[in-house]
């Protein structure tokens, strides 16, 4: 073999193998920062992983949400329509959180199917609906509307 072709071979054989180390330790240190979405109904029906990170969402059940008088713990359910999600969160809530309409939290689900929320996110305006939300109602065999039927009762 010529000498600069075995040069060039061990060249291209070195930038393979240091890219592919290179993608495998990125994919290595995000798998735990990946959050999946899963609807209440999943979660309710035991899909979601227990004791790891993953986000849900749906519409806040109407008087379902209790604030606790001495801290700023909250609890409330989430639901699609389908199934509901018990939710706990410690800290200040969106201004546009409110019963009835959609949410998205991120947390963990404890041993007991409550949902251990570290961030709550509330909808935007009147016709926004999160995508996660809208796409986990519709497959749940609902849509958009069931936000407006559960608080209105329509």
């Amino acid at each position: 073999m010529h000498p600069v072709r075995k040069q060039r071979l061990i060249l291209v054989i070195f930038g393979v193998a240091f890219s592919s180390i290179a993608i495998g330790l990125i994919v290595y240190a995000m798998r735990t920062n990946i959050n999946l979405f899963y609807p209440p109904s999943k979660i309710a029906a035991g899909e979601a992983p227990h004791n790891r990170t993953i986000r849900g969402g749906g519409c806040v059940k109407p008087g379902s949400v209790v604030r606790a008088k001495e801290s700023l713990d909250i609890a409330f359910i989430l639901t699609d329509g389908t199934a509901e999600v018990p939710v706990i969160f410690s800290g200040i809530l969106p201004d546009l959180f409110a019963e009835g309409e959609a949410a998205v939290v991120n947390g963990m689900i404890d041993d007991k199917g409550v949902f251990k929320a570290e961030q709550v996110l509330a909808k935007h305006d009147e016709t926004y609906t999160p995508p996660e939300v809208a796409e986990g109602m519709k497959n749940g065999g609902n849509d958009q509307a069931v936000c407006k039927e559960i608080k209105y009762g329509s």
